[in-house]
This record gives C-alpha cells, structure tokens and sequence, in this order.
C-alpha cells in the first residue's frame, strides 16, 4: 500500500511541476512573441523615419507615431513635444517655465505618483493649455498583464487625476518602457485612447548618465525633421538646460510646436 501510495504522490508532484513549467514558459513565451519594445531608426538627414516592418501593424490599432500630412516635402513645418513625467526632482517645474517663457505648448504622459505627490504641478500643465495625457498609474511593463489590469491601470489614473485637479485626462496613451502588444493596442483602443509612439528619443532618462548639453543639443538637432514627435524626459537636468536653446533653435528654423489632436484630425 505504501509504495502505491508513494507512487501515486510522485505522479502528481511531477504533474503539478510540469504544469508549473509550462505555465511559466507560456507567459514568457507570448510576452516574448507579442511584447514588443517600440523603436524608429534616427535619420541625420533631417527626413521622416520609416517605420521598421515589423512595427507597422501598431498602427492598425489607433496609433501614432509622426505627422504623415506634414512630411519631407511640405512647406509648413511642425514639431510636436512629449514628455513622459513619472515624478518630480525640479527639472519638470524648470520645463514647463522654459515653455511658458517661450510661449509654446507640448503633451505630458505622466503617472499617478506625480499627481499623488505634485498635484499643483500637474493641474499646472493642464491650466497651462498642455495636454495631460495617460502612462498608467504604476509604469508596469503591460505586456506581461491581462487586458483587464491594463484597463484598470488606465481607468484609475483618469478617476485619480480627475479627483486631485477637478480636470479630464486627454485620451492619449503611451505605453510604459515603450513596450506594447496587438492586446493591448486593442484594449486602449476600445476606452477611446490613441497610442502616441514616437519618431525621435534619446537616452536622457537616467540621471546618473546624462550628455553634455552640447552632445545632447547637436544630437537632438540633427535628427529633427518635419511633422516629428519627439520623447524628452523632463527630470533630465540636461533636458531642462538645453530646452529653451532647442526651442529657439527649432522656431528661427521655421518650426512651429503642434498639438497631439492635430494628429487624429
């Protein structure tokens, strides 16, 4: 009876190890296949990127990532700036004055520690004319989560921001660490987000390996082109020191700064 017993019990221990592995395997396998980490290959001639074939079904799903009616050859030329906002560490306040002085507007994904932590800053932006648009409240990678918890991190940062400013989130989503599948481009596509990508980033988002200001102004400068939507971190303390030199820069060029609605028109 014993080795029955024994028998049996190695028996479902090896089920239950091998349903465990495989379980495993299987969520990191479909995050493998359908988590994809966003990317657009900088052009230094001052031309639109073209979007790598293998990206190209994001914008099936109500996604953006650069202003295709203002491309290489139109004579109106217009930037648009982002900012992706997880916290405060001075630089973001530095930012927006540098925009307010120069009297240009931009869009702010933020997330729900810098509402928690700098309410008045955030219902700045948004009295201020910028768009506040949504980052998730917790900046998980989403790819790993259920389309029901990339609702709820969407969902609770409206109800959150909505409660501390007594204003409306923008419907413009853009996924934490630029990752993203077809799942969730669906998902906040259905609570009526667009995706905002991007067609011009740089590595300015650790603090402790920032650029030069020149490095990082020559290299900002040299792949602007027309209709681009450019990433900036605000925190960065470069980014907050070569902003107003960029912003002249761009408009004695003939740029002027586009909102991210004029994207979906």
């Amino acid at each position: 009876m014993k080795i029955k017993i024994t028998k049996i019990y190695v028996f479902i221990l090896t089920l239950s190890v091998l349903f465990s592995t495989v379980t495993a395997y299987s969520r990191v396998n479909a995050a493998g296949q359908n988590g994809i980490s966003w990317f657009c290959k900088n052009n230094v001639e001052h031309r639109q990127p073209q979007l790598p074939q293998e990206l190209r079904f994001a914008m099936d799903y109500n996604a953006v990532y650069i202003d295709e009616k203002h491309g290489d050859d139109s004579s109106e030329k217009v930037i648009y700036l982002t900012f992706d906002a997880g916290y405060e560490n001075g630089n973001v306040e530095k930012i927006m004055n540098v925009m307010a002085d120069n009297g240009v507007k931009g869009a702010f994904f933020i997330l729900g520690n810098l509402i928690e932590k700098n309410t008045e800053l955030v219902k700045r932006m948004a009295e201020e004319g910028h768009l506040v648009c949504n980052h998730t409240v917790n900046h998980r990678d989403m790819t790993l989560e259920s389309p029901e918890a990339l609702q709820k991190e969407v969902t609770e940062l409206e109800s959150l921001f909505r409660e501390k400013t007594g204003h409306e989130l923008a419907k413009f989503y853009r996924p934490p660490e630029g990752k993203f599948s077809a799942e969730n481009l669906d998902t906040v596509a259905k609570l009526g987000y667009t995706t905002v990508f991007w067609s011009f980033a740089y590595a300015d988002w650790d603090n402790n390996k920032q650029m030069s200001k020149e490095k990082a102004k020559e290299k900002v400068l040299k792949h602007t082109h027309n209709g681009a939507v450019i990433l900036l971190h605000p925190t960065s303390k470069t980014n907050a020191e070569i902003l107003d030199d960029l912003i002249k820069t761009w408009k004695a060029e003939g740029y002027r700064f586009g909102t991210l609605d004029e994207l979906i028109k």
